[in-house]
């Protein structure tokens, strides 16, 4: 991913600026324009995405096995939380080291890969969709692809062996099994390309390393080579419903804006050294690939533009929301990648934020970081589990669901409500400091009726000058939930 490790895996010299750029990229996100797809079948596609609101994400490859941030070691740039992820013996020696980890393709061997113990739980757990990296930014393909040999299937991998080393058809056919919309997530550069990392040149940070204005043809290649991909997973691999393109330093761009870029610096650094156009022809990509798959969402990530069909603030959750299509992606753990021994969230506040984030209008895309055996770490089926028997109960306030007129009163009330207006639901984060509540926000006549959706129990209310005052029972108070709902159903 264009993805950034975890605050808590940065040394103290880098975390101030990394904050920074999370809280900037953030307001980015905040602020930033959106454009709507012009086909009314993709907005309703879009509408229908909206109603899953909860879904797994994978980010998997060769860099597992040393247990490092996915891809951005590889990265030359001056940052603290790219070269500090360097693995021993060849941390300080840059082409030695690019040559060690690109040779994880030769030991990648995940003989317990098991898609459809990850489909079963995750379909238990209540998520909806999943999307999973066919390609990071490091170009090692999890598919089989004809255009490079740096893929999971090239007899140079062990596990090419393997009846079941076609991860990504082996990942999307076991959870279009349970029922789920299935996702590519697809990196747009690609640091193993001679096309993008031309060899004739040493690559000075993550864009292209080579003039595209002096070798234009070195660039058609490349963008040859991403439409084949894309195109082969669009082919080949049964129905898709989200491309998840990552990258978004790869795009078209102004004159005005690349003169922008030169001027910017990061880390005492310029942040875009060689900053110009990486046009790839977004739009002759999307329609050849909706040509293949009517109903595609295009996530085209920090692109503003039609083929950014929903928004994905990472590692964060709005504040207020967005007033657009959106969702936040963020890790189980502290890393996106597997880390042994890393640190998970716990069941509380995984549904806490989930619960945050469907009050505000967005979906929640949760990643897990396989093992290099090809398994999940137990704690994340945990996770998944304990997830799920809340979804079970409550999964009807978030499923389907919209932003109430205000999505939270105080810090630890939440709503949502149905679509069609007729059922509000109450969510508590933490338990009450007493039985006797207040809450504003809420307006209840006659005929109204209130109760705990774990077990149907009326709630008794009155309607006051400040609000409508509950009762809440001793089963509300002592639930084993960590999040409590009521729901109100209208009369009528």
């Amino acid at each position: 991913m264009a993805m950034h490790p975890d605050p808590t895996r940065i040394s103290r010299p880098a975390l101030f600026l990394v904050l920074f750029y999370l809280l900037a990229t953030s307001a980015q996100a905040q602020e930033q324009a959106y454009f709507p797809d012009p086909n009314p079948a993709i907005q309703q596609r879009i509408a229908e995405w909206q109603d899953l609101k909860f879904g797994v994400l994978f980010h998997w490859g060769p860099y597992s096995q040393w247990g490092i941030v996915e891809s951005w070691s590889l990265c030359p740039e001056d940052l603290s939380w790219a070269t500090g992820a360097r693995k021993a013996p060849f941390a300080g020696d840059y082409n030695e080291y690019r040559k060690t980890y690109e040779a994880l393709q030769y030991s990648f061997n995940p003989r317990q890969f098991n898609p459809t113990h990850w489909a079963e739980a995750a379909r238990k757990a209540g998520m909806r969709y999943v999307v999973i990296t066919t390609k990071h930014h490091d170009g090692f393909c999890m598919w089989d692809t004809k255009f490079t040999d740096y893929r999971i299937t090239d007899p140079k991998t062990p596990f090419s062996t393997d009846p079941r080393s076609n991860v990504i058809r082996e990942v999307f056919d076991a959870f279009r099994k349970e029922g789920l919309w299935t996702g590519a997530y697809f990196s747009k550069p690609d640091w193993h390309s001679d096309y993008y990392w031309w060899k004739k040149f040493p690559p000075a940070d993550r864009n292209a390393n080579y003039s595209i204005a002096k070798y234009p043809e070195q660039w058609a290649k490349f963008v040859e080579y991403t439409h084949n991909q894309i195109d082969e997973l669009m082919s080949d691999y049964g129905k898709v419903d989200i491309l998840w393109l990552d990258g978004g330093w790869v795009r078209k761009k102004t004159s005005e804006e690349v003169q922008q870029e030169l001027s910017e610096w990061y880390e005492g650094s310029r942040w875009a050294r060689n900053a110009q156009s990486q046009d790839i022809d977004m739009e002759g990509l999307v329609r050849k690939a909706r040509a293949k798959q009517p109903q595609l969402i295009v996530v085209d990530r920090a692109v503003p533009g039609p083929h950014q069909n929903y928004l994905t603030p990472e590692q964060h959750i709005p504040e207020n929301g967005l007033p657009y299509p959106w969702e936040t992606c963020m890790t189980m753990a502290t890393s996106w990648s597997h880390v042994p021994n890393d640190v998970y969230k716990s069941k509380a506040e995984i549904l806490r934020k989930l619960v945050d984030i469907v009050s505000k209008g967005g979906n929640y895309l949760l990643n897990i970081g396989p093992r290099p055996d090809g398994e999940l770490d137990s704690t994340a089926y945990q996770r998944l589990e304990e997830i799920g028997a809340w979804m079970d109960v409550h999964g009807k306030s978030i499923y389907n669901t919209r932003p109430y007129q205000v999505w939270h009163e105080g810090e630890h009330i939440r709503f949502t409500q149905s679509k069609d207006g007729k059922r509000v639901y109450v969510f508590f984060l933490e338990t009450p400091p007493a039985a006797d509540v207040v809450i504003e926000s809420l307006s209840l006549r006659p005929g109204d009726t209130l109760s705990m959706l774990e077990n149907g129990q009326a709630i008794k209310w009155k309607t006051g000058e400040k609000g409508v005052s509950l009762r809440l029972p001793a089963a509300f108070m002592q639930s084993a939930h960590p999040v409590r709902v009521l729901e109100l159903k209208r009369a009528g």
